[in-house]
């Protein structure tokens, strides 16, 4: 069993393939986190972290107010540290009561272990069925009030992952209002650890940053109402010496799109607490009489050997028992995307030339981006009026849809339900649906306001707008973008003391509306997208499979990109395109061959007018597509490894990624080069995942190599005297 109660010593000990996660009950009543790390047999930790001496300047609870011992909860490991309590560090939960008083003092209540994973009502969460995850439940009750407090645990064994999730309810007679309600406090023993997180901005998403945690506060968050290109909902604390291969690693991602925040900082014990879960800025949500509060799920991954193991136990986890649908762990097409190419200057003739030569190339699905609805010659009119501008079309969307069908190819199409322009027939005759503060004038970011998701009618004006356009073309692809963050934060819908519970409201709205298309168009592959990689997190990929990585499709600058995103996002998740040179971003020019090398680990497609393509640009084009599929399982479902970063330092200026079957037998290698040195020293690149003892081959030739040899020595990296120059190593079992 992945979960085992020990009454005796009042302990609940979560073990995975590899770890172990311990709970106990303290002589109190508290619960708390005794260990968390690598698996070993029974014992009761709470030895490990127990306070041994006097509590300075931290108050003992009332029940041990004896100079001589000490009881804080200022000390102890607490798994729901809750603010006004005598704990300075961290919390988690902020309870307002019914009487003004702000704190809480949960006490063990109950518990209970069921097999399979529990979901969150209105919220993204991993699954499980009872052949995959075990559940626990241990409810804590406040002291005083009838306020009850369930965590949620939920423990895959085979991915050595550990979910988590709080649910408040509130049996008293009047509202409670929780003024910070996250999801998790993490408290790692002595010890000097990093914080590994990824920030950004448009066009340079999640790029990777270490840092130190000391004794003052290390944040990332967002206040965007989204989880935004700035930080992303990702961090990986470790020993301060962690690498890929070794050291202590505690991974821990946030299941949710919207406002957030991580933190971490040590006690004047030397102690480290991490907490993640809703942004408490802005936020003051009313509980009322019987009603709960469900907050957003964290998952943990512990590795003791790097970064490297705890990447692929979330890569695993996400593709099988996160992501949805048909699409999850099938072969997605390769498409080409319009918007690069024509941007909003297109008609039906212009759209099926494209999709012809396409078609000649390999290319099985045509994306028609945006300009296709309403007034939208530009990004200035039409948002929020979906309807297809027959007159640009040249007919209907059904008729341009079966026009591309008949070359055989799919047809897909872009959206952007959350926003709408002012200059849009639904803004005219609904203003209120808009975000908007009274006696204020909203604010423009893109010519767009954001709809106001916290309103079941707004939801289902969108909803059944989406459903009249989805329903009558043969639409197979949805990109559903996201190009605004969220001001003027008031519904005209709730009163002012809800004003608060505004932008989770949102975001339980907006994952309201996804359900519901999603689930209603089973058959329609969904790519997320927030101006490029601006909402790239666990939350969305629950309802769609794969996510625009980033705007910026200039293969050198998405080597950083997808570099940082693969910490915790799998390949088969990465939007990844070949775009036009030079590039409409940066003006780089780059070989195609190193553009399609770089995209096949992702989802593959184009973003450029094939029409102007040289015969040998497209005869490339033509290969890799080819070359993609051949190679198809093996990027998007073999085991990941980071071999050399992209970062300039004295030693490289290659940057080299490896994906390998989970048996050993065989292996894919990405080399590219992306600077450029005169009397280039020989360089090797040393991968990994083999069998130390077999024999392999490279690119098919008669040259044999050791296992253990590439893994410890390497293979010599090919030169080509051009600018970022690119090649794939296939290894296969000699």
């Amino acid at each position: 069993m992945a979960i085992i109660r020990n009454d005796n010593d009042k302990t609940f000990t979560l073990y995975t393939k590899n770890t172990m996660y311990q709970l106990k009950i303290d002589e109190i009543g508290a619960l708390v986190n005794t260990y968390y790390g690598a698996k070993m047999d029974y014992t009761d930790m709470y030895y490990a972290v127990r306070p041994e001496f006097g509590a300075s300047f931290s108050p003992n609870l009332a029940q041990t107010n004896d100079s001589s011992s000490c009881h804080s909860f200022n000390h102890i490991h607490s798994e729901l540290p809750v603010a006004g309590m005598g704990d300075f560090r961290l919390t988690t939960l902020g309870v307002r009561n019914t009487d003004g008083s702000y704190g809480a003092d949960p006490r063990y209540y109950d518990a209970k272990i069921e097999n399979g994973k529990y979901s969150i009502k209105g919220l993204p969460a991993f699954y499980g069925d009872e052949s995959e995850a075990q559940t626990l439940i241990i409810t804590l009750k406040d002291n005083v009030y009838d306020i009850y407090f369930h965590l949620y645990y939920g423990v895959f064994e085979e991915y050595d992952l550990i979910t988590r999730s709080l649910v408040v309810e509130n049996k008293t007679n009047a509202s409670i209002h929780l003024e910070k309600a996250m999801s998790m406090a993490l408290n790692l023993p002595c010890g000097s650890y990093d914080m590994m997180y990824f920030h950004g901005r448009h066009m340079r998403e999640r790029i990777l940053e270490r840092t130190r945690i000391n004794h003052a506060k290390v944040c990332v968050e967002s206040v965007r109402g989204a989880s935004s290109h700035m930080h992303n909902p990702f961090v990986i604390v470790c020993d301060k010496n962690a690498t890929e291969d070794a050291g202590s690693a505690w991974g821990i991602g946030l299941v949710y799109s919207g406002n957030f925040e991580i933190s971490a900082m040590k006690n004047l014990q030397e102690k480290t607490r991490v907490v993640a879960g809703i942004n408490p800025e802005n936020f003051n949500f009313e509980v009322e009489a019987g009603a709960t509060f469900e907050t957003p799920e964290v998952a943990m991954v512990y590795s003791k050997n790097g970064f490297a193991i705890l990447s692929n136990c979330f890569h695993k986890a996400t593709r099988n028992n996160l992501c949805r649908g048909k699409f999850k762990n099938a072969r997605r097409p390769v498409l080409i995307n319009s918007w690069e190419a024509v941007y909003f200057n297109f008609n039906a003739d212009k759209l099926v030339s494209m999709a012809e030569e396409a078609k000649k190339l390999g290319v099985e699905l045509f994306v028609l981006d945006d300009g296709w609805f309403g007034k939208r010659d530009n990004d200035h009119s039409g948002l929020g009026d979906w309807t297809p501008n027959e007159e640009k079309l040249q007919g209907t969307l059904k008729s341009l849809s079966e026009r591309i069908n008949e070359l055989g190819m799919q047809f897909g199409i872009w959206f952007e339900p959350e926003c709408i322009n002012p200059d849009s027939d639904l803004y005219r005759a609904h203003p209120d649906y808009a975000l908007a503060m009274p006696n204020r004038e909203p604010l423009l970011s893109r010519n767009q306001y954001v709809l106001d998701l916290s309103r079941d009618d707004v939801i289902e004006n969108i909803y059944n707008q989406l459903v009249n356009v989805l329903e009558n073309a043969n639409i197979s692809y949805v990109k559903w973008d996201f190009n605004r963050h969220l001001t003027d934060v008031y519904s005209a819908k709730l009163p002012a003391h809800k004003q608060g519970e505004v932008y989770h409201r949102h975001m339980l709205g907006a994952y309201k509306l996804l359900e519901k298309v999603t689930q209603r168009f089973p058959n329609i592959l969904f790519e997320s997208c927030s101006g490029g990689g601006g909402r790239f997190d666990f939350g969305l990929l629950h309802y769609m499979p794969q996510a625009w990585t980033s705007d910026n499709t200039d293969a050198i600058d998405r080597l950083k990109i997808q570099y940082g995103t693969s910490f915790a996002y799998p390949v088969s998740t990465m939007g990844a395109h070949v775009s036009v040179c030079p590039n409409h971003g940066n003006a780089r020019i780059t070989p195609l061959k190193t553009r399609g090398n770089v995209a096949y680990f992702g989802t593959y497609g184009l973003e450029l007018d094939v029409s102007k393509m040289t015969e040998e640009e497209k005869e490339e084009i033509k290969r890799q597509i080819v070359e993609f599929k051949k190679y198809y399982d093996l990027i998007q479902y073999g085991d990941y490894y980071r071999l050399i970063a992209p970062f300039p330092d004295e030693e490289s200026l290659f940057c080299a990624w490896e994906t390998v079957k989970d048996d050993g037998s065989e292996a894919l290698v990405c080399v590219v080069r992306y600077e450029t040195d005169c009397c280039t020293a020989p360089e090797f690149v040393k991968v990994k995942g083999l069998k130390p003892n077999q024999l392999y081959r490279i690119n098919g030739s008669e040259k044999t190599y050791l296992g253990s040899a590439l893994m410890n020595i390497g293979f010599l990296i090919e030169y080509n005297f051009i600018s970022y120059p690119s090649n794939l190593y296939h290894i296969t079992q000699a």
